[in-house]
């Protein structure tokens, strides 16, 4: 298969990467505005890189597409693909621009369209959401939070999508997370937030949110969301009557409470997790090639994926509904 990624920032090198080492047969080709970019992917990959889609398009045999630029910019580069018959796996939108449109799109030219959310494909998490029963009810507490210059320490946080409201850090977050809880928990009934900005950093939307969600099965969390904390926090606690799990972000801070012994126990799951240096230790490789594997199984044998545009466009509604609780 004739792969393109199109943007050859941090997210769109992981990407070549991660299909190389699945795909090694695949012929893979970068498409960047930027010559930098472009060259250092080059001399990275060895592979071909071109300032544009058309020209790839006009060079390269080209079967599916990753978007992997800013969100922003998403909708017109999904649209460009398509338009060339190209299925395509999207990085995180972070806004619905061009839904319906792209959806109609896909259809009309028969294309695959794949939505990346790549905590439904963590292994704990995927572990928590079996142990969600629907026979009682669960609380849940979960903190998400890193300092906004620390996210790209090689740039300035003003210089990328997050410094700008529609796409901000806070949003973001939201976006990555709130698919698995309520895929776990059910859908939202309720919500009540309070936010403000508590920081000294240089963006125009609040940096700290609260949020109390009411699932309509009677479950119910609080998820604390922020891009100030200056230790990298990913911290989860999920409860019902005689159960108890915790989660720290990674495969081995899975612990669940054995009410034989009345102890935690770590639960030790089989994948062997994997890290990309110069990132935090709680973002974990494997979730991003299962995802990859997702997609190709999407294209080669019609696999229905974890999660789709339609679903994305609800969470987006209720990220809004949050945002707008201020």
């Amino acid at each position: 298969m004739n792969i393109l990624v199109v943007g050859l920032g941090s997210m769109g090198k992981r990407r070549i990467r991660l299909i190389r080492e699945l795909y090694p047969d695949f012929e893979v080709a970068g498409v960047d505005g930027r010559e930098d970019r472009r060259k250092e992917a080059s001399e990275l990959f060895h592979i071909p890189c071109m300032e544009s889609i058309e020209n790839a398009h006009k060079a390269l045999h080209i079967e599916a597409a990753f978007v992997c630029t800013a969100p922003l910019s998403h909708s017109a580069v999904i649209g460009e693909c398509l338009r060339h018959k190209w299925d395509v796996f999207t990085e995180l939108n972070l806004v619905p621009d061009g839904y319906e449109s792209n959806m109609k799109l896909a259809g009309e030219n028969g294309c695959r369209l794949f939505m990346s959310s790549t905590f439904l494909y963590r292994e704990e998490i995927n572990y928590i959401r079996s142990k969600i029963d629907h026979h009682q009810k669960w609380n849940y507490i979960y903190h998400v939070g890193q300092y906004l210059p620390d996210w790209h320490p090689w740039e300035n946080y003003r210089d990328f999508f997050v410094g700008d409201k529609r796409t901000n850090g806070c949003r973001e977050i939201m976006a990555i997370e709130l698919p698995w809880i309520i895929q776990t928990f059910g859908d939202v009934a309720d919500t009540h937030v309070i936010s403000d900005k508590m920081s000294g950093l240089h963006i125009n939307y609040h940096d700290n949110y609260m949020i109390q969600l009411k699932h309509a099965n009677g479950n119910k969390g609080t998820f604390i969301v922020d891009v100030v904390s200056p230790a990298a926090v990913r911290k989860l606690e999920v409860y019902g009557e005689h159960k108890y799990l915790e989660w720290s972000g990674t495969p081995s801070s899975l612990y669940e409470y054995n009410s034989q012994t009345d102890t935690l126990q770590q639960v030790k799951l089989l994948e062997i997790e994997e890290h990309m240096e110069g990132y935090k230790t709680f973002v974990v490789e494997n979730a991003y090639k299962n995802e990859i594997i997702d997609f190709i199984e999407y294209i080669q044998e019609n696999k229905e994926p974890k999660y789709d545009f339609r679903q994305d466009m609800e969470i987006l509604k209720l990220i809004d509904k949050l945002e707008g609780q201020q």
